[in-house]
């Protein structure tokens, strides 16, 4: 059984709030990796006061588990909306690496420019030979958000 963290939303905001600092560019459109992504894009949108906000919904597994060769995209903005733009591609972590990767290539393939950002990272889990732009924190342990629907059921006795 991997080892597992339990961030708290005080911790969500402290990583989030890390992020915001060390993204130095202006950019014109967030991208946020639904679902898990939404919150910490909130959070970044917020604090670097960012208005363009598209979303993009990416699976890699089907209803019974099993791991697709490629990903599938069930929504994906239009070129035109990303053409010649500075692109902020938002997920919660970086695991396989996989996800991430496949949005990035479909952004650069639309004309712009991309950039990653994480709340965490899994160098040790990462699939791909590539890494995010920026992230809050690294991990080898199974993040468990505040906003998993199954938190309650997974946090240990004395953190419930």
């Amino acid at each position: 059984m991997p080892q597992k963290i339990f961030p708290t939303w005080d911790e969500i905001e402290v990583l989030a709030e890390k992020l915001a600092r060390d993204l130095v560019e202006d950019y014109d459109v967030v991208l946020v990796i639904t679902r898990a992504g939404v919150f910490p894009a909130s959070f970044l949108s917020e604090r670097l006061e960012l208005r363009n906000i598209t979303a993009t919904s990416v699976v890699f597994y089907t209803d019974v588990g099993d791991t697709l060769a490629e990903p599938r995209f069930l929504n994906f903005p239009e070129a035109e909306a990303l053409r010649g733009k500075r692109v902020l591609i938002i997920d919660e972590v970086w695991d396989s690496g996989r996800t991430m990767t496949a949005v990035r290539r479909r952004v650069r393939e639309a004309g712009g420019q991309a950039t990653v950002a994480v709340l965490h990272y899994k160098p040790t889990h990462s699939l791909v030979d590539d890494e995010p732009d920026y992230w809050a924190a690294e991990t080898d342990k199974w993040v468990v958000y505040p906003w998993d629907p199954d938190r309650q059921e997974l946090l240990p006795s004395h953190l419930g």
